[in-house]
């Protein structure tokens, strides 16, 4: 599997398509700029690569989508705190009717690791939660969700990427537990999930206690011997970016993917440059070629993918403005349902003045969309308050207490993943904290909170909504450390 710049199929991609025989891509923001011009760059790549295609997409809910003109799904730590599987299996459902219209089969959603480590720099809201079996059902009926509208769903990141304080996008993580611990958390989900789930996405991690040596995307002992032998798995076993500074710059991607496929992955996802997917197809050809990957292996592989998309085929269903705006309306009930009190917080009374404190910038952090801007924030909450809006560059830097006494109730909006640092955690005493991204950093502000898992216009309606004394906080936190 490959990804490609720009909005369109240029040229050169599409002759490295056909010649390579290769008819699987990811699409990302980058690809995309309305319904319009996805759906004929989706076309065209059916008309490259064939009738058995498979068009891939992070379309999980909250900060990871990409096509961000759809109706907005609640992350999976909002269906968590909402904890209602029927609205987990309506959310996959709807999700996978706007997708399915722009023209996509396969979706790497959802979520199953079990976010058991609040300084998870890359998972936190991604998560259903740090329970097993809850966050195994909720996700479980998304995917059922997902499926009955003809999109494939591909769980992640196996064998859990919940309790690690590294992204992998980064660098090379290690989770080093017993195998039983492992057993009773990590792999609880996915050794579920083997049951249905037509694909599996591996982790770049090293689990010691499972493979001292690989991370489990080249580990043959994960791989085959637990998931393949053990738990007999018969989806599609597909890698993780192989461009990741996890792996690319430890094994080199050529290498690597050959090792994967050696270890019992079916496809490589190969996000890299072009020169970087001609070094993979090249090593795999050679692989092949020397017997180090045998043909009747190579060919179970090619069967596996054949059936996932004869499955799922790929095609575009009509998407109307009634059913649009019927899912819109799905995914608001979602935010309002998921929206957490912690600490207790106290509305502003209908007449107070606010000050608004929020970060300057908006960021990504390579995996999401990048957060919502302080003026949209801002826009949002003068519908019920005069607002004055503070903006600060360095969180490390900001001195609280230069803000005036004046007697405006003052609320933080947090609109990053990163945690806050100690400079903020020791002064920082806002009236308010609009958690709007990561959860966990509701924990770093001494703060009455509102966690919304995520910051969509859905989420910023739900807020206003709780503010004006319409909607209660009614969610739950699916993880430690928080209490009404």
């Amino acid at each position: 599997m490959v990804r490609f710049p720009g909005t369109t199929l240029d040229a050169a991609t599409a002759a490295f398509l056909k010649a390579n025989s290769i008819r699987a891509v990811c699409l990302f923001r980058a690809n995309m700029t309305d319904a319009a011009q996805l759906s004929t760059l989706t076309a065209d790549l059916r008309a490259v690569m064939g009738p058995q295609s498979l068009i891939a997409i992070d379309q999980e809910g909250g900060a990871v989508v990409r096509a961000t003109w759809v109706p907005a799904p609640p992350s999976a730590m909002a269906l968590g705190a909402a904890d209602d599987a029927e609205l987990a299996r309506r959310t996959g459902a709807a999700v996978a009717r706007a997708i399915r219209a722009l023209g996509f089969n396969w979706n790497f959603a959802p979520v199953l690791d079990l976010n058991n480590n609040p300084y998870n720099p890359v998972i936190a809201e991604r998560s259903f939660g740090a329970e097993p079996q809850r966050a195994a059902a909720l996700a479980l009926a998304w995917m059922d969700g997902s499926h009955a509208q003809g999109v494939a769903c591909c769980v992640k990141h196996f064998p859990g990427h919940g309790d690690t304080s590294v992204d992998s996008h980064r660098d090379l993580p290690t989770v080093d537990k017993p195998v039983a611990a492992l057993e009773q958390l990590e792999l609880a989900p996915f050794r579920t999930a083997s049951a249905t789930a037509p694909a599996m996405m591996t982790a770049h991690i090293v689990y010691p206690t499972l493979d001292a040596d690989n991370p489990a995307t080249m580990s043959r002992a994960i791989l085959h011997d637990l998931l393949r032998a053990q738990w007999d798995y018969r989806g599609v076993i597909i890698t993780d970016g192989m461009d990741m500074h996890a792996i690319a710059d430890r094994y080199g991607v050529g290498q690597a993917a050959v090792r994967a496929l050696g270890a019992g992955a079916d496809m490589v996802m190969a996000l890299g440059t072009p020169q970087t997917q001609e070094q993979t197809v090249a090593a795999i050809a050679a692989a092949i070629a020397a017997g180090a990957l045998p043909l009747a292996e190579v060919q179970q592989r090619l069967d596996r993918l054949a059936a996932l998309a004869r499955a799922y085929p790929c095609g575009q269903q009509p998407y109307g403005p009634d059913e649009e705006d019927a899912d819109r309306a799905l995914m608001a009930e979602g935010w309002q349902r998921a929206l957490t009190a912690h600490g207790q917080p106290q509305r502003p009374a209908p007449d107070a003045r606010l000050r608004l404190v929020m970060r300057q910038d908006v960021v990504s952090d390579g995996v999401s969309e990048a957060g919502v801007p302080a003026a949209r924030v801002a826009a949002s909450l003068r519908r019920l308050y005069d607002v004055e809006l503070v903006t600060y560059a360095d969180a490390d830097a900001f001195d609280w207490r230069t803000l005036p006494r004046d007697g405006r109730y003052t609320v933080l909006a947090s609109t990053s993943r990163l945690r806050y640092g100690a400079h903020a955690r020791r002064t920082w005493r806002p009236d308010l904290h609009l958690a709007l991204w990561n959860p966990y950093q509701a924990l770093d502000i001494a703060a009455p909170a509102l966690l919304t898992y995520g910051f969509a216009p859905p989420a910023l309606d739900a807020i206003n909504a709780w503010l004006a004394g319409t909607l209660p906080a009614a969610g739950r936190a699916p993880v430690p450390g928080f209490g009404a």
